[in-house]
């Protein structure tokens, strides 16, 4: 459990999923004027975020405009974005952790970017298994949201703030067709370039550099994305608060597999609010291959409840 902030250990279990289904609205609602903002604030702002990254002035522009709209809900208590050095105390209840612009360098060459949301019931930093609920936003030809909680993963198609079922239960494959694989090949390990070369054998390449675009392909057609660690960066390059558990949150609850080289994300223990680390995630099969390649634990492929297969 983090220590920033009030958390939510009063908020009544019952009340959660309608916290959940409010911030999932207000996104939504948000998302027309975050679409308009690519077109008008592409400039570098000439400062950078806490993880040392210049700041685009969209980046800006949606951490402020998310911080606003989600810190007006009742039932929120802390807002963390990785724009800001520090959470936003609010109140008292749920703790939200945004990367309001993922992959916002691609604007400049009209990429997929996405919004990326963690619902946690405790304070930042906080652990992935305080996650009570986690969304992502495609800003793709068309606008999608894929939505999980405890009880599964639901994709929706956004439409002028107003959102429709796309997929209502959300599963991934055992196997899958695609992978996507980032970082310098150079910098990869030895055990790592092993299993890139195995996989590329027999799934399709699909990389864009944006992660929610990255991972939507994986939870779209089933496969592998995999950002691992770097001899220049061995703790990692995802934000595990803000990209990390919301993401692996998700595949995990469409049955799927996420890991950081030792275990499931969701159990690396949270140190600070900027915290990095390695990234893996996909269908079952895949990763159980990953991990005995890594030289990591072992898991049952075949496991496909919502349940963590790694309890």
């Amino acid at each position: 459990m983090g220590t920033s902030g009030p958390g939510s250990n009063d908020l009544k279990t019952a009340e959660e999923p309608a916290c959940i289904t409010s911030i999932v609205d207000t996104v939504a609602k948000t998302v027309p004027k975050l679409r308009t903002a690519f077109e008008t604030h592409r400039s570098y702002e000439g400062e950078a975020n806490p993880s040392g990254e210049e700041m685009l002035a969209a980046d800006v522009y949606a951490d402020e405009l998310l911080e606003s709209r989600l810190g007006k809900l009742a039932c929120v208590g802390t807002y963390a974005s990785e724009e800001r050095a520090d959470p936003v105390s609010i109140g008292s209840g749920l703790s939200v952790a945004v990367d309001p612009l993922d992959g916002s360098s691609n604007l400049s060459s009209n990429n997929g970017v996405g919004t990326i949301v963690g619902v946690y019931d405790g304070g930042l930093p906080a652990s992935g298994r305080d996650l009570i609920g986690a969304m992502y936003v495609l800003y793709g030809p068309t606008t999608t949201a894929m939505v999980a909680t405890r009880d599964g993963v639901t994709e929706y198609l956004l439409t002028q703030g107003e959102r429709e079922v796309l997929t209502p239960s959300v599963s991934l494959p055992e196997t899958g067709t695609v992978y996507g694989f980032g970082g310098p090949v150079p910098e990869w390990s030895g055990a790592f370039r092993r299993y890139s070369m195995s996989v590329q054998r027999r799934l399709k390449r699909r990389y864009g550099g944006a992660l929610v675009a990255d991972v939507n392909q994986v939870l779209s057609h089933g496969g592998v994305f995999a950002y691992p660690r770097l001899e220049t960066r061995p703790s990692g390059k995802l934000r595990l608060q803000f990209e990390a558990n919301p993401i692996a949150f998700i595949v995990e609850q469409a049955g799927g597999l996420s890991y950081q080289g030792e275990r499931s994300v969701l159990d690396t223990e949270p140190e600070r609010l900027h915290q990095r680390t390695p990234l893996f995630v996909g269908s079952p099969e895949p990763l159980a291959e990953l991990i005995e390649t890594l030289g990591g634990a072992t898991t049952d492929p075949t496991v496909t409840t919502r349940e963590s297969p790694w309890d």
